[in-house]
């Protein structure tokens, strides 16, 4: 797993179509990886579609949720960098 570097600020995950088939590309892996390995959950907010996490490393905020709420499953995975204030506000912190 790769961790997070300074310069990222989005994921964005795909979903590869096959004749039979779809599945995950590499970065929603990566994606998967971190949030249930190495960031660290905070909050998920009303509807349960967008969870808040922090990378312990820098303190970043992360908001990871998924593109396409229409498709069974959400879709991809996106996780999105959240200024501090950001966060503060969307996920009622203190």
């Amino acid at each position: 797993m790769t961790k997070l570097k300074k310069e990222e600020t989005l994921l964005k995950g795909a979903l590869i179509k096959h004749l039979n088939s779809i599945e995950y590309d590499d970065v929603s892996n990566r994606i998967f990886s971190l949030v249930e390995n190495y960031l660290i959950e905070v909050d998920v907010d009303c509807s349960g579609w967008y969870k808040l996490f922090k990378d312990p490393r820098d303190g970043r905020y992360w908001e990871y949720f998924f593109s396409n709420s229409k498709l069974q499953g959400g879709g991809a995975p996106i996780l999105k960098y959240l200024l501090k204030e950001e966060a503060i506000t969307k996920y009622n912190l203190i």
